[in-house]
């Protein structure tokens, strides 16, 4: 992509109106665009970059057996009277609105119930089982608190995946597949060494569920952290009789500030029984599926490394997620200056490198804050003292290291 074609404009001053780094440092570098409080469109870098953090999780969800599929937000009543999460008084984050006839309908917030309830008819027998089906998806919640950018908002895409089992025993090995897979997820996307997965209160559906916590300050949770055993507890179940439960002593933990990026749930029975999802085993004998929940919001990912990895110039993405690998600034616009910067980027372009070249015919001071603020993670440049000396000055925007390099293939 050349610079002078993108559909987006970098802004020196961060919206008054954002509190959050996310929003700032996408907002100014022309990744997203605010419509509203807690709704947000996706220009192309930011849609590449959503894409990229989807792309990750779509892979590690299909490599423990997930399958993808789509389900509608759109929602009736039918489906959710059952479990009692239809009344608002019940639930205060739905969106509803109502068809020409009058009929009620909801914006799904999330999907335990729609896919308990199609399951129905492709689960019979205990040969129907396991299933383990996934979505990304628009989901769309009422909030009250809409102040944190992209980690937070009305209207959001969410990897949402399901388990379906025959007993506890089947539940607990995938539980434990998926939990793996977050890891390497977070791993992938560059939070790994903060993220932890957080004992927390299970609610209705199991004494314990787990959260995944990344540590930064602009989080909404306070977990408590072994950073030894790398054991953590959120605030909401950090008691005495939950720390001899799980075996750990309080003197360990230090508490933190920290941003919920995922979630995994044994849900058990709650929604198989009163939806009427069964099986048959080998005896003939019908048996309640045995469910779990697993979460992930892609955006809330990209907006948690936007927060917790840019710097004070700007954002600093990982290169498993950025939009684009390169960042080719060109300096100048003398003929021999423009003709060798358009052969590095035919040259990484035919490799199959991603490319974001800064062909503008703007001051140097510019373009240097431009590609510090898009936060691509290696910038090549291009000028007359690179073609004098023979070599192109290589900066890495994670640790601001300067090298040259001879020849562009050995860079990335």
């Amino acid at each position: 992509m050349r610079q002078s074609q993108l559909f987006t404009k970098t802004r020196r001053e961060a919206p008054s109106d954002e509190v959050s780094r996310n929003a700032q440092m996408l907002i100014r570098a022309g990744y997203i665009h605010k419509e509203m409080a807690g709704v947000y469109s996706y220009l192309p870098l930011g849609l590449r970059t959503l894409d990229r953090v989807a792309a990750i999780i779509r892979e590690e969800m299909q490599s423990i057996g997930g399958q993808e599929l789509l389900l509608t937000a759109l929602q009736e009543e039918a489906t959710w009277t059952p479990t009692g999460r239809w009344s608002s008084d019940d639930v205060d984050v739905w969106f509803k609105t109502a068809l020409q006839n009058g009929t009620e309908l909801g914006l799904g917030f999330t999907h335990e119930e729609p896919i308990t309830r199609m399951m129905r008819e492709h689960v019979v027998s205990y040969r129907d089982l396991p299933r383990r089906v996934f979505q990304i998806q628009t989901k769309f919640r009422n909030e009250v608190r809409a102040k944190s950018g992209i980690m937070r908002t009305r209207e959001f895409p969410m990897k949402d995946l399901y388990s379906f089992d025959r007993d506890q025993a089947g539940l607990d090995s995938f539980y434990d597949d998926v939990a793996h897979a977050y890891e390497r997820i977070f791993q992938r996307c560059g939070i790994g060494d903060r993220t932890y997965k957080t004992f927390a209160s299970g609610g209705s559906f199991s004494k314990y569920s787990h959260e995944y916590q990344t540590v930064s300050e602009a989080g909404e949770d306070t977990i408590y952290v072994d950073k030894t055993s790398g054991v953590a507890v959120n605030e909401e179940v950090y008691t005495d009789e939950v720390l001899s439960d799980l075996g750990l002593s309080r003197e360990a933990f230090v508490p933190c500030t920290a941003i919920e990026v995922g979630n995994i749930f044994k849900l058990g029975t709650k929604f198989s029984e009163p939806l009427g999802l069964t099986y048959a085993d080998e005896q003939g004998n019908d048996m309640p599926v045995v469910m779990g929940s697993y979460g992930i919001g892609p955006s809330r990912l990209m907006g948690t490394v936007a927060e917790v990895l840019s710097d004070d110039v700007g954002l600093v993405w990982p290169k498993a997620v950025a939009p684009y690998a390169v960042h080719l600034v060109r300096l100048g616009e003398e003929d021999a200056v423009v003709v060798e910067a358009d052969s590095v980027y035919r040259t990484l372009s035919k490799a199959g490198v991603s490319v974001l070249y800064d062909d503008r015919d703007v001051r140097a001071g510019e373009k240097f804050a431009d590609s510090d603020l898009l936060g691509m993670p290696t910038r090549i440049v291009v000028s007359k003292k690179t073609l004098e000396t023979g070599a192109y000055e290589v900066v890495d925007r994670a640790t601001g290291e300067r090298s040259v390099a001879k020849d562009v293939h050995t860079v990335v």
